[in-house]
């Protein structure tokens, strides 16, 4: 079966084909066909962040040139497309309703299963599609924009919630205090590589719920003690913007910021690791990207003879591979429904939808044409 996966949660716009018919598949895992990817990240820049009703217009602009591509690329054509995947939630309900009404549309004119995905299972499966991919069961550490998780994966829709933010999250840490920075949008990977000149021991910055004694993070406070820190410098300078403040010195705060949020995040991973007794830590997600990040995971995790899994840089940010593979696990794992249990292309889009909601017997709903 060949699989389409559409991906409009937020600011980008991916499309992907994966095959995952049983010739193709190996472990469970779908074969990536091809797939294309539009950001509007040049877009948002002038405004300093995501306006929804532009990013909506920009995925309806999008989508089926982005689809057209993709199906072009793997040699194969809309009609032998067996099923339509999209990305249900989370997300911004505007964007999230381009891509399910491209999706239920397609469907419709097919004759074809339409399916709902979920964002974060996506992030959560996407190191399958990777040169060394995971095996069942893990621990996974999710950060992705505004979600920061630690989940134990026993199989494809059985996850048990271990951890997460009870504020901000990791990469909203990462956004908001490279505004503070002056930095612009987007501001995490900004900051990374600025961070990258810096001294991170330059400022004693605070690691919250580090010795908490659970897995749940927190990182509002984080922010506010980097926009304390910036106010400093500004006084002790005697200048009143960040541009004016020495480049160094806003290098430093970077680098101290980043290795607060990274220490955190390492350390709350290993802890659930070694609570689970498992040998295998999987990490998806933008935030995911990150080198030092990954440095220090790689470092932990091989010092107690852990595995440690990544998508592919390529894929750590929003992506329709991602989508396209979650349905096609999904359907390898027999959870999509039966054609003869569905009967029209109702559909509807949840902008907040927690991963623990998700379950074998809570799965999205795929329909297609009455018989």
């Amino acid at each position: 079966m060949l699989i389409l996966g559409i991906e409009s949660s937020c600011d980008e716009t991916g499309v992907a084909l994966v095959d995952a018919s049983a010739a193709a598949t190996q472990a469970g895992v779908p074969r990536l066909l091809a797939h294309a990817l539009h950001s509007q990240i040049a877009m948002h820049q002038a405004y300093g962040g995501v306006v929804p009703e532009l990013a909506s217009r920009d995925h309806i602009r999008r989508v089926l040139p982005l689809s057209t591509e993709v199906l072009t690329r793997a040699g194969r054509t809309l009609a032998e497309v067996g099923l339509v995947a999209f990305t249900r939630g989370p997300g911004l309900a505007g964007a999230l309703l381009v891509g399910a009404g491209v999706a239920v549309a397609m469907g419709a004119a097919l004759g074809k299963p339409v399916l709902g995905i979920h964002h974060l299972e996506g992030h959560l499966l996407s190191p399958f599609l990777s040169a060394d991919p995971p095996e069942f069961p893990f621990v996974a550490l999710l950060v992705s924009g505004g979600h920061t998780q630690l989940m134990r994966v026993d199989g494809v829709g059985r996850y048990e919630l271990l951890g997460e933010t009870i504020d901000d999250a990791a990469g909203e840490a990462f956004d908001k205090s490279a505004k503070l920075l002056g930095l612009g949008y987007p501001g995490g990977p900004a900051l990374s590589r600025l961070a990258g000149q810096g001294d991170a021991t330059a400022h004693k910055l605070p690691r919250p719920l580090l010795h908490s004694g659970d897995l749940d993070f927190s990182f509002a406070g984080l922010k506010t003690a980097v926009l304390t820190t910036v106010k400093k410098q500004l006084a002790q300078h005697d200048v009143g913007t960040v541009a004016q403040l020495p480049p160094q010195v806003v290098a430093d705060v970077a680098a101290s910021t980043q290795a607060a949020i990274v220490e955190v995040l390492v350390k709350k991973a290993l802890r659930a690791v070694a609570d689970s007794g498992l040998q295998r830590l999987v990490v998806a997600g933008g935030v995911g990207a990150n080198s030092l990040l990954r440095q220090q995971l790689n470092a932990g995790c091989a010092a107690r003879g852990v595995r440690v899994h990544y998508p592919e840089l390529d894929l750590c940010t929003d992506n329709g591979a991602m989508i396209a593979l979650a349905a096609g696990m999904r359907v390898q794992a027999g959870l999509l429904p039966e054609s003869s249990e569905t009967v029209s292309y109702r559909f509807d889009v949840r902008p907040r939808w927690p991963l623990s909601e998700l379950a074998p017997d809570r799965t999205a709903r795929a329909e297609t044409l009455p018989s």
